[in-house]
């Protein structure tokens, strides 16, 4: 019970840390995103008169003359409440808004490619490592030249060929804008569809990383004595490989995949920009090009409660696992 209540007890003091850092860091950057929308309403031809400003700098709790303390404080009590203010980038529309429109995009999109990956990655990696020394180890060099080819290129190249030459997909978007949004099957459709591109990136960079680390844990765990014990009583080979080698091998990428998953509801930002896809990696940047705190403050809020609570399961499910990792604390 102390080993639960100290991991508790972090992961609060964690949460605190991250919100803190979370409210400064957008206010230490230069600019203003009030100067930003008098800017915009100029072009506009709206008003920017001083009482149209303070009532801005209140509404988007910029601070005007408040203190950063008292900022800080009214930043808590919006939160708590889950009042994350109104966005600049996407104005007069409420953050919270903005964040539950495009979440869902992301975490189907790189939720479910990340699944992908690392499925793909932890069969292919157990069977490699399994069979080390074969024609199979040859698989490893290419999908780890594959892991570290940059995002942003191998978007662009998938687009290229498979939009832009052969036309077999679209080239950005979500859905067909044609459609109206609904659980549907030609709105779910059309969402699958323009989905596979960058969906696709997503797993052919990151399943290498997945396939080299269950290569290397089942190699080492094919020497161990259990699996030697498993050979001398006759079992099949297949059945030693899945049930003794790749069931503790697979341990570290389990916990390496639960954290990957708190990463999921930040998107892959590069992706979904070279595809305009409207996950919540897009109005990540759209909210830093235009300095908008609310919108900041409030998508990684939700990145950090995210990779919090992640790290947290594994924590926990480690110690149900592993009593050693209780007997440690």
């Amino acid at each position: 019970m102390n080993y639960y209540v100290r991991k508790l007890l972090f992961y609060v003091v964690a949460l605190w840390t991250a919100v803190t850092l979370n409210f400064l860091i957008p206010r230490l950057m230069p600019g203003n995103p009030v100067d930003i929308l008098m800017a915009k309403l100029q072009v506009r031809g709206g008003s920017v008169d001083p009482a149209a400003r303070r009532a801005y700098e209140l509404l988007l709790g910029t601070g005007g003359d408040e203190s950063l303390l008292s900022q800080y404080f009214a930043y808590l009590g919006n939160m708590l409440t889950g009042d994350f203010g109104v966005s600049v980038s996407v104005f007069p529309a409420e953050v919270s808004e903005v964040i539950a429109s495009s979440l869902p995009w992301t975490i189907v999109l790189v939720g479910l490619a990340t699944l992908l990956s690392f499925l793909l990655g932890i069969a292919l990696g157990a069977i490699v490592g399994w069979k080390r020394g074969t024609w199979l180890d040859t698989l490893v060099p290419a999908t780890t030249v594959l892991a570290a080819v940059p995002y942003f290129w191998l978007a662009l190249i998938l687009a290229a060929v498979f939009a832009t030459t052969l036309g077999w997909f679209p080239l950005s978007g979500g859905y067909d804008v044609t459609l109206t949004p609904g659980w549907n099957a030609e709105f779910i459709g059309s969402a699958v569809y323009h989905g596979i591109l960058p969906a696709l990136t997503i797993v052919v960079s990151s399943v290498g990383g997945w396939l080299l680390g269950m290569r290397n844990m089942t190699v080492s765990a094919a020497s161990e004595d259990y699996v030697l014990t498993a050979r001398a009583k006759g079992l099949r080979d297949s059945r030693i490989m899945i049930r003794y080698a790749a069931r503790n091998a697979v341990l570290p990428s389990v916990a390496g995949f639960a954290i990957s998953l708190g990463f999921v509801v930040s998107g892959s930002i590069i992706t979904e920009q070279v595809f305009s896809y409207p996950g919540i990696g897009s109005k990540l940047l759209q909210a830093v090009q235009n300095n908008d705190y609310a919108l900041m403050q409030g998508i990684f809020l939700v990145i950090t409660v995210a990779v919090l609570a992640a790290n947290l399961a594994v924590d926990l499910l480690y110690g149900l696992i592993d009593a050693r990792t209780r007997a440690r604390v």
